[in-house]
């Protein structure tokens, strides 16, 4: 396989070259910073003229993940009663097959438009979408399998391109410290999205499809923030950066990137890997809650709704935990775990805390411990492991953030879940245990730690 070397992004805002400590982040030579930027610098390294763009930055990815938290109940509540569980559980092979197609036409039509145009273009298809979904359920159409499969992708895409905006807008310094700030805005909004979800439909009487009309309006809100940044930034931007922002994009699609870049391949395969991990991790939490509930109820027809009473309080509270450990996480370590141990180091972050979680189920697979290693697994993938996805398209192309990272997000996302379902499937026809299924995932956590090496290793030939 050919190695290609991508080229080095053009500096908009060059990096101080000085000393700083922590934990008050200052540089030599730095202008005097806002009041806004102070306050900003207890949880990130903000400084002078970053602060407002930041704050817009967090606002934008805070209504992308509001909206989606806004629907996802909604689309949860149509495929259950139309379709069953059975039906969800196909979603995300659906939705990887569709992306095949999707992300082609993505970069396609990169090639033709120029950066704030194409986000433009694509918020307002997905916003007009859910407005005719939410037309069709009013007319009564059964919409819920499509709804699904479609508000899967509508995530999937409208995350990705405002992580390949904020990738496009920063130098790779800029990445490293503002990232993190940002991030708050995601893991902010997709806790406010989903609590604003029962007062709506208890207080206010909205339905799954009045959850679809609100969510388009927010996506559009959205889109005015980016614009606002994008218009901000390309007056403060050096002319060369301005120059190459109106600039469309090369004709290489994403695939085609990947495939001739061993830095995105190695990158590919490793968010397959952690879908693997994450999404068989789960199920593995799942299969003990359900054994726990039969265990206390019994399993006859009066034990169901006791079952199911526990089990939803149960995932509830782990889900509360999660957003909680992973927005203290953002918060107050991801900026200082970057920061101290740098994007290389910390890609090793997130795989050993998974390999010390299994390897413990394996011994102990008792729900206690499971509930445990789940919480600070996923809270870890929220936040940290989050933000350095991010950041690790910092030193690429243009072309390689937009397309490249659209693949990588969208379709490579979507294959792991497939994986692990596949994984699920024969688990269940052979009979195997919850610690077997524990001992897969450390082979395979071992085999991450593996990939996080390659990608450092690149990673390191890419900034030095």
């Amino acid at each position: 396989m050919k190695k290609t070397s991508a080229p080095r992004t053009l500096v908009s805002h060059p990096e101080p070259q000085s000393h700083y400590s922590l934990p008050v982040f200052r540089v030599i030579g730095e202008p005097p910073k806002n009041l806004l930027e102070r306050a900003l610098s207890i949880f990130a390294d903000v400084r002078a003229g970053e602060g407002l763009s930041t704050v817009l930055l967090a606002v934008n990815i805070f209504l992308l993940l509001a909206g989606y938290s806004l629907m996802k109940p909604a689309r949860d509540g149509l495929i259950l009663t139309e379709g069953g569980a059975e039906v969800a559980s196909y979603s995300a092979a659906a939705q990887a097959v569709l992306l095949m197609a999707a992300v082609p036409i993505y970069g396609w039509l990169g090639t033709r438009v120029v950066r704030i145009r194409l986000i433009a273009i694509v918020v307002t298809f997905f916003s007009a979408t859910l407005l005719a979904f939410y037309a069709g359920g009013l007319a009564g159409l059964r919409e819920g399998v499509a709804f699904y499969v479609w508000i899967g992708l509508i995530n999937v895409f409208i995350v990705s391109q405002f992580w390949q905006f904020a990738n496009d807008l920063f130098t790779e310094g800029q990445g490293r410290r503002l990232f993190p700030l940002i991030g708050v805005g995601q893991s902010l909004g997709a806790w406010v999205g989903a609590a604003a979800v029962a007062p709506l439909v208890e207080g206010l009487n909205y339905t799954p499809y009045t959850l679809m009309f609100l969510g388009a309006g927010v996506l559009m809100v959205a889109l005015s923030t980016t614009l606002m940044v994008n218009a901000r930034e390309a007056k403060r931007a050096h002319p060369e950066a301005r120059d190459l922002a109106n600039e469309t994009l090369g004709p290489q699609g994403g695939f085609e990137l990947i495939l001739q870049d061993r830095y995105l391949l190695w990158i590919a395969v490793l968010i397959v890997l952690l879908n693997v991990v994450n999404t068989t991790g789960g199920y593995v939490l799942n299969r003990l809650i359900v054994f726990e509930a039969a265990a206390r109820f019994g399993t006859d027809a009066s034990a169901v709704v006791p079952s199911r009473q526990f089990v939803t309080a149960f995932s509830g509270s782990i889900t509360a935990y999660v957003n909680l450990v992973g927005l203290l996480l953002q918060l107050f370590a991801t900026s200082r775990v970057i920061r101290l141990m740098g994007v290389r180091g910390a890609l090793f972050v997130l795989p050993v805390i998974a390999l010390i979680n299994y390897s413990v189920i394996v011994v102990a697979p008792l729900l206690a411990v499971v509930r445990v290693g789940k919480i600070l697994e996923n809270s870890t993938d929220y936040s940290i492991q989050n933000t350095l996805r991010q950041a690790l398209f910092l030193p690429t192309s243009r072309e390689a953030k937009y397309k490249a990272k659209a693949a990588i997000d969208t379709f490579f996302t979507r294959i792991g879940d497939v994986v692990s379902a596949g994984f699920v499937y024969l688990g269940q026809v052979v009979g195997v245990t919850t610690a077997a299924f524990a001992a897969i995932n450390v082979l395979l956590t071992i085999l991450w730690l593996g990939v996080a090496r390659q990608i450092a290793k690149a990673h390191r030939q890419r900034t030095v």
